[in-house]
């Protein structure tokens, strides 16, 4: 919280059945962030003249990747990120989606090209996790990583 002033939250509502199915003792409505919907094309980060450092699109299908390395911007997920791409700040897409297929490679390429980070929610194991919550916080402390925040974590080769 220290980190993050400002904290804004696109969910489509796919990702809103997701967590009621995933999460559902946890109210997405409680976390401390402003959330807007994807139609909200007034939100301060749809301009280059909002002042937001990243944008982490967690998770990241292929079709909004897809959508943003063509330069699509039919939502406020999309049209945030290519504003973040235009305006040289940090574009963090955190993919799940396996195997990738040729379009698929070649959509990160340009979103890569274009100056955004293609994250794979792959976790890493040499932290030796226990619980499943390691894991999963093992690809959580690298977006966050990713974007600038000072975490405590597992790094390779420090004192543990």
């Amino acid at each position: 919280p220290e980190q993050c002033s400002n904290l804004a939250v696109v969910m489509t509502e796919n990702a809103k059945q997701v967590w009621q199915t995933e999460l559902e003792d946890v109210s997405y409505e409680q976390l401390p962030a402003k959330f807007f919907s994807t139609t909200d094309f007034t939100a301060p980060f749809a301009s280059g003249s909002g002042k937001y450092e990243n944008m982490i699109i967690v998770p990241c299908s292929m079709g909004v990747l897809g959508r943003i390395a063509s330069g699509i911007s039919n939502d406020l997920i999309t049209r945030a990120a290519d504003v973040v791409l235009k305006e040289r700040r940090k574009l963090i897409c955190v993919v799940r989606d396996t195997p990738y297929n040729l379009v698929h490679i070649r959509n990160m390429e340009t979103l890569t090209l274009a100056g955004g980070i293609i994250c794979p929610a792959t976790p890493s194991f040499y932290s030796k996790p226990r619980t499943l919550e390691e894991v999963a916080a093992t690809v959580v402390d690298r977006v966050l990583d990713l974007a600038g925040f000072n975490i405590p974590t597992y790094r390779w080769g420090g004192d543990q």
